[in-house]
């Protein structure tokens, strides 16, 4: 276990290795899961404000799903999720031309229309961050079957995981954190050498 801050982090998350093989995987995390994908209530505000400017880049039959469930929705165990359609792709997901599910509302981003890039939680997958009273957990939780191209993909890299979620992590706890998880991640790989 890792602590950094008030952050506890799985070992695996600088030991594993992962770079998603979107040609092998089609974006299946959008689609396979229990719910929509996990949204802090901050987010839920955010895409209530911009589900106006990404409403025309969605399916007709997303749309209807948003304007029946609603721009989010709540599930038992992960409280604010994303909406899904009849329990599988995420309300945001479109298909691109080569069959790959991606975030609509992350395309709406890179074409400048908004300045929300996507849920962190999406971001942050393959590793879920689990809020409790005064820290967080943050494990390494890749899909069994879906996520065995991109375990493959990063191993033969030499990848490690919050390597591939440099972004994301800094996004999400900032720049200073990664340096240090960074440093810790460099230590324990000299440590076992």
């Amino acid at each position: 276990m890792i602590a950094i801050d008030n952050v506890l982090l799985s070992d695996e998350v600088v030991e594993e290795h992962f770079v998603c093989d979107l040609n092998k995987c089609k974006g299946g995390c959008c689609v396979d899961g229990d719910c929509g994908a996990p949204l802090t209530e901050e987010e839920t505000k955010i895409i209530a404000r911009i589900y106006p400017k990404i409403k025309s880049s969605l399916l007709p039959e997303y749309v209807a799903e948003i304007e029946k469930q609603g721009t989010h929705t709540t599930d038992k165990e992960y409280g604010y999720v994303t909406p899904t359609v009849n329990g599988g792709i995420c309300v945001y997901g479109y298909t691109d031309e080569l069959g790959v599910v991606k975030c609509g509302i992350e395309k709406a981003w890179k074409e400048g229309k908004i300045k929300f890039r996507k849920p962190i939680s999406c971001h942050l997958f393959p590793i879920r961050v689990i809020s409790h009273p005064g820290y967080e957990a943050v494990n390494y939780e890749p899909r069994e079957t879906l996520c065995k191209p991109a375990c493959k993909q990063g191993k033969a890299l030499k990848v490690p995981v919050y390597v591939f979620l440099k972004e994301a992590i800094i996004r999400k706890y900032g720049g200073q954190f990664y340096e240090a998880l960074d440093a810790v991640a460099k230590k324990m790989r000299k440590d076992k050498s």
